[in-house]
């Protein structure tokens, strides 16, 4: 017979094997990142220069800087891979969030001792598949958040050990790097996706997930991203988990893989899912404030009430100025002096909210302004 310390021995045995085989898969944005730089998309000029370092040992300082979900990280990613591959890449490459770590004692202390480390010479079987140059790689992501001393002490550093380490700073704003840092790198401008490459990437994603798409699902999610590849994957992988689709098979008590059910991923999902406000409701308010006659009086009750369905309805108000702009700006019926005026209105809203401001109270203001605009233009 056996004891209870056996019996519980053999539990913890068979729920570390059932906890291995199923271990939770990375999230898509991780598992469809470029692995090699002719996965990258849309950067032409990047890949292109930087393919050429690879036969050579001669890589400059580099900074990368363009809008968030472009590929920057994921392009230094896959040039060290293939500079080094998955083995020296532990070794000879430094990861860093500048934006975790941004002060001077970071660059004193963690970046300066890796880059005083001498290179080691790589394993004969490593050399000969990778280049393996002679020095390291320190990534400085999101760079512009690190104070103006932290990047006075990086440009002393990088200097000193330019010899045996290379740096990448990676940033979305090149104008927060200061000129004696950005000087000493050669300079690669990411821009947004164009519209083909981006779409061809995430029907790839679909079509390797298995995923049953309604017609311009796809579209919309490139719209709602705006250009942001990395937002535009995961809303593709959270429509997915919303409408069932999904291509892992789910294991049930008896450890049989069953599917669960399932329908297409429809535009309704998207919106959802991205927290877009449907256009109805919006338009539903500007006909409101378009109806007003002369300045705001009778009529601020009513929009007392849209403002309260708009707040309880857990919209982001950033996401009401931003789609309020898009309609307004693309309304015939409405004239360029009203349009300069309400654009001024939406500046100012999006300002104080930045700042902190109450969301009810903005969009209260932003309305009743809208609807003043609009009213004494009659």
């Amino acid at each position: 017979m056996q004891s209870f310390f056996a019996k519980s021995q053999q539990a913890q045995k068979a729920d570390g094997k059932k906890t291995s085989k199923n271990k939770a898969p990375p999230p898509w944005v991780e598992k469809y990142r470029p692995k090699s730089l002719d996965d990258v998309s849309s950067q032409d000029h990047a890949v292109t220069v930087l393919k050429r370092t690879l036969g050579s040992a001669n890589l400059p300082h580099m900074l990368f800087y363009g809008p968030p979900g472009t590929g920057k990280t994921s392009t230094v990613l896959a040039l060290a891979k293939e500079l080094y591959g998955p083995e020296l890449m532990k070794d000879r490459v430094l990861e860093l969030n500048a934006s975790d770590e941004r002060g001077i004692a970071i660059v004193r202390d963690s970046i300066k001792n890796f880059a005083a480390q001498k290179v080691v010479a790589p394993k004969d079987h490593i050399a000969e598949k990778y280049p393996c140059p002679p020095f390291k790689i320190i990534i400085l992501d999101e760079a512009d958040s690190m104070t103006t001393d932290a990047q006075s002490a990086l440009r002393r550093t990088m200097e000193t050990y330019s010899a045996q380490t290379r740096f990448c700073l990676i940033c979305n704003y090149v104008t927060r790097i200061i000129d004696p840092l950005a000087s000493r790198c050669s300079k690669f401008r990411f821009r947004l996706l164009d519209g083909n490459d981006a779409l061809a990437r995430l029907r790839h994603v679909s079509d390797a997930e298995q995923l049953s798409v309604e017609d311009g699902v796809l579209e919309k999610i490139l719209e709602v991203a705006n250009g942001d590849l990395r937002r535009a994957i995961t809303i593709l992988q959270s429509c997915s988990r919303l409408s069932g689709e999904s291509s892992a098979a789910q294991n049930d008590e008896d450890g049989d893989a069953t599917m669960a059910e399932t329908r297409p991923i429809t535009i309704a999902d998207v919106n959802e899912t991205a927290g877009v406000i449907p256009t109805e409701t919006l338009k539903a308010i500007i006909k409101a404030c378009k109806d007003s006659k002369g300045p705001i009086g009778d009529t601020v009750p009513d929009i007392l009430v849209a403002v309260k369905e708009l707040t309880y309805s857990g919209w982001s108000s950033a996401q009401i100025t931003s789609q309020m702009h898009d309609l307004i700006i693309t309304d015939v019926l409405i004239e360029g002096k009203e349009k300069s005026k309400i654009a001024e209105l939406l500046s100012v809203t999006d300002k104080r909210l930045a700042d902190g401001a109450d969301e009810s109270l903005a969009m209260l203001n932003l309305i009743v302004g809208i609807a003043d605009v609009l009213g004494a233009a009659k």
